[in-house]
């Protein structure tokens, strides 16, 4: 019998039973603290500790408190493999929750699978990665490229489309789909082009760009460093064409001032989102970190609420032992900052999606809104 949905908010009501003097619970936080991910580390490791901290201050979970063990995957897949190594095999964590490029989360896999523990996923990525012990609450390009590219060729007339990506899983594969999106409503790719993930001069790349003369741009770049390097030589060579970016989170949009200026993005989250449970997430943060907070943010958020989906499941399955968890972690609903998320679409979750254009201060103007967007056949062998 399907065990019926929980709601979650941010006060942790379920978590009720006082946490005694036991072994912890141990998560695992491989995620990039060098590398090209650095940029946005700070922001998840941040969102991780006040999911812990708040957990914890209200009894824990299952008598018991729960525990971080972050470890630097160095935002590729050499760093990742030692990462989950020790997280799985050293320490011996009892979940993994990790906001990682895709390269990382490749590597990472076939140890999660040799060790057999509930992971969950928490960065957007290019899809149909699945794994009997993964969940995914964060978007694939089923639910982020349409917003964008409808917004170029339905408003603003776009016909022809450039793609910039890294050159990697994520890169590739969100651009892919890109391309056969633009082809099937009747657009047209004049240029696809790579840069290494780690790689920082554009130049040959925006040479070609601006020979091809598209009508617009859309890239795909790893999270963090990349979109910097991209977008400020963008800049400076004056490219001035519909920019969507695909990767570019809000607090490193912030970070970019001016050159972020009038980039679209589609995303699940962004800071102005109105509703309680937002601003308290917001208020939180500020409370704990002061001065010191990062900007929440489309990667951190998603983490933050994996781990109390976590905490949700294992007091639903009433032990940390992995199968039940994962069951349960189908079937619990956290109510957070992006409202309602229920990973119980083949392992992956609908999501309200937010399309937005970043202004000169990086905050967002939302444009429009679509709601519960469906992830599409992402894992069919896990469909109910």
């Amino acid at each position: 019998m399907k065990i019926p949905h929980l709601v979650f908010g941010l006060g942790l009501g379920l978590l009720s039973m006082s946490a005694q003097a036991q072994e912890t619970i141990k998560i695992g936080i491989p995620v990039g603290l060098s590398g090209a991910n650095s940029v946005v580390a700070p922001s998840v490791v941040q969102a991780s500790e006040l999911a812990v901290e708040q957990i914890n201050a209200h009894g824990g979970v299952l008598g018991r408190e729960l525990e971080l063990i972050i470890a630097d995957d160095e935002s590729g897949a050499q760093g990742a493999q030692r990462a989950y190594d020790s997280l799985v095999f050293q320490h011996r964590v009892d979940a993994i929750v990790a906001m990682e490029t895709s390269a990382a989360r490749n590597a990472g896999l076939p140890i999660v699978n040799r060790g057999q523990i509930p992971y969950i996923y928490t960065s957007f990525y290019e899809g149909k990665s699945c794994s009997p012990w993964m969940h995914i609450n964060a978007w694939v390009p089923e639910q982020q490229v349409a917003p964008i590219v409808d917004q170029f060729m339905n408003e603003l007339g776009a016909k022809s489309f450039f793609l910039i990506g890294s050159d990697y899983a994520f890169g590739r594969g969100m651009l892919e789909f890109t391309r056969e999106y633009v082809e099937a409503n009747g657009g047209e790719v004049v240029g696809e082009e790579y840069l290494p993930m780690d790689g920082s001069d554009w130049t040959a790349i925006i040479s070609q760009l601006r020979s091809a003369n598209p009508d617009a741009l859309i890239t795909s770049t790893a999270g963090g460093a990349p979109n910097v390097t991209l977008t400020k030589q963008l800049r400076t060579s004056g490219v001035n064409i519909p920019y969507g970016n695909y990767a570019v989170d809000e607090g490193t949009a912030a970070s970019m001032g001016s050159d972020a200026e009038g980039i679209y993005i589609a995303a699940s989250y962004i800071t102005g989102i109105d509703s309680k449970a937002n601003a308290e997430f917001r208020e939180a943060l500020r409370a704990k970190f002061g001065d010191d907070t990062e900007t929440p943010n489309e990667l951190s958020v998603p983490q933050y609420e994996a781990i109390l989906a976590y905490a949700m499941a294992v007091e639903q399955a009433g032990t940390t032992d992995a199968e039940p968890v994962v069951e349960a972690l189908s079937e619990v609903t956290v109510e957070g900052p992006r409202g309602s998320i229920t990973m119980d679409k083949q392992r992956h979750a609908p999501l309200t999606m937010y399309l937005g254009q970043i202004q000169g201060d990086g905050s967002v103007s939302v444009i429009n809104s679509f709601e519960n967007v469906d992830p599409g056949e992402q894992c069919p062998q896990f469909a109910e």
